[in-house]
């Protein structure tokens, strides 16, 4: 089965699902940082960061069912699940596979979050960047519109927030980890007292 119409929501849906992904992938960090406003309470950024991680996933759910669906390439069903053995672009598809297979182990993990040890939901959910990563991956591989101008301004535009918001991360945590190590060796100072004969000790 194939037709125009499975040919450009292939395209679309990969497209658009760049877009919702780097965008959840920016609410993420920025809710994971200690800053609260008024205006803006972090609940609201977590909750916008949950809605887009589901569009995300039926993003991506739908983008392969429609690829193995148009019969334009030779995708089967189970290379949509294992991601190696494709004859088509093996590389790529495989990139796509894997961002897929990550993104369940997320999603499934957050389910399942309350009968998770914390570090090991935390170390799991980090793989989103991974997935991240091989979704951008394989969309500049096999995508149609991947040297298209507009496509490549979309891709550079998405890679270099998602940069950004990971280095702002990264700084943000080294800063708070050498306030802390300070303050604990201001507390753990000793301190010096006056003895009864002037001396001190």
């Amino acid at each position: 089965m194939t037709s125009p119409l499975l040919w450009y929501l292939n395209r679309g849906t990969g497209i658009v699902l760049v877009v919702v992904f780097t965008l959840t992938v920016l609410l993420g960090v920025l809710a994971t940082g200690r800053g609260v406003s008024r205006w803006w309470p972090r609940f609201v950024t977590q909750g916008l960061h949950r809605g887009l991680a589901a569009v995300s996933v039926l993003l991506l759910l739908a983008h392969a069912v429609v690829a193995v669906v148009d019969e334009f390439v030779d995708i089967r069903w189970w290379q949509a699940v294992v991601p190696f053995g494709a004859t088509y672009e093996p590389l790529w598809l495989g990139l796509g596979t894997l961002a897929l297979d990550l993104t369940v182990v997320v999603v499934a993990t957050s389910l399942a979050r309350s009968r998770l040890p914390h570090r090991l939901w935390f170390v799991l959910h980090l793989t989103t960047y991974l997935a991240w990563v091989a979704g951008v991956a394989h969309g500049l591989g096999i995508g149609t519109d991947a040297r298209v101008g507009w496509s490549l301004v979309i891709t550079t535009a998405c890679v270099g927030v998602v940069v950004l918001a990971g280095l702002g991360r990264v700084v943000a945590v080294l800063r708070a980890r050498r306030r802390t190590s300070r303050e604990r060796r201001v507390v753990a100072a000793p301190t010096r007292t006056l003895t009864v004969d002037g001396g001190r000790r």
